[in-house]
């Protein structure tokens, strides 16, 4: 049985019978990107800490962000590649869960705006009123990238809702489909994970002359991994640590690929404090 099969048969049993899998470690990631893609990509991610960590090692696609939430809230994934809001999220509803390692880039992320060449927008320091009246889309309602960091820039310039400020507002699901919804002239706008953009740039996969990047938000942290406390009670003591190491120990240039990063740093809850203080400050999550 191939790693995909393999992936999709344990997806479907650990959704059914979780009790089965007791000795399996299952992890899932934020569905960010096309679901094959990310799949075959996980898929490698699974067999290489398999082999670090020596227990069975499974990946499962989830079909939405709060479904990677939700899945790791009710104990079927041990682990997520959780973006800032849903890895803050899901560490709010599992206490003892600890962020544990982050991409070297993910310490500084940033969002681009991105627009068609139609609108006549073009690249800006800052956010203008030429934005006024035009139609946007961001990712997903869950997205850091691609929703949260966005809204709070757009309501800290405009002091106003999005929904207010632009025509008509979307939210595409991925950041994919965001690119392919403003390249096809169905959106004037749209918020963009920058990693995600510069890649398809590289892989030449997007025609830079219909539309481009206007605007680019500041830094702040975004994606991480995130694991259960009660890892160790489940897999031994000391499981989370050696499960720590493994990801900072991937240099393999094709495994980096996956997410896309250069390699792997320690992260911590509190590094993601600034994005916790966001959601609340634009109404995305309740004070606890």
């Amino acid at each position: 049985m191939n790693r995909i099969t393999k992936t999709f048969c344990v997806s479907l049993a650990t959704f059914l019978t979780p009790a089965v899998l007791a000795d399996t470690f299952v992890f899932t990631a934020i569905p960010d990107q096309d679901e094959r893609q990310l799949t075959e990509r996980f898929g490698k991610i699974a067999d290489y800490l398999e082999q670090q960590l020596e227990v069975d090692v499974q990946y499962i696609p989830v079909k939405s962000y709060s479904a990677a939430v939700s899945a790791f809230r009710s104990d079927q994934v041990q682990m997520a590649w959780f973006g800032g809001l849903t890895g803050v999220q899901a560490r709010q509803l599992v206490p003892g869960s600890q962020a544990i390692a982050q991409g070297e880039e993910d310490t500084a992320f940033k969002s681009y705006f991105i627009a068609h060449e139609s609108t006549g927008l073009a690249p800006a320091d800052t956010l203008t009123d030429a934005l006024r009246g035009k139609s946007f889309t961001f990712g997903s309602k869950g997205s850091t990238s691609g929703r949260l960091m966005p809204e709070f820039y757009l309501r800290e310039q405009f002091d106003e809702a999005p929904e207010t400020l632009f025509s008509r507002v979307g939210f595409s699901g991925d950041h994919s489909r965001t690119i392919a919804l403003v390249e096809s002239g169905a959106y004037d706008v749209g918020a963009v994970n920058y990693a995600v953009w510069d890649a398809a740039v590289e892989a030449g996969e997007l025609d830079t002359d219909v539309m481009q990047i206007i605007w680019e938000t500041p830094a702040y942290p975004d994606y991480q991994w995130t694991i259960r406390g009660n890892a160790d009670a489940r897999f031994g003591d000391g499981f989370t640590q050696r499960v720590q190491q493994a990801l900072l120990d991937m240099t393999d240039p094709d495994l980096l690929a996956a997410f896309p990063r250069s390699g792997f740093i320690p992260a911590t809850n509190a590094d993601y404090a600034p994005i916790q203080a966001t959601a609340i400050s634009i109404g995305i999550m309740d004070t606890q």
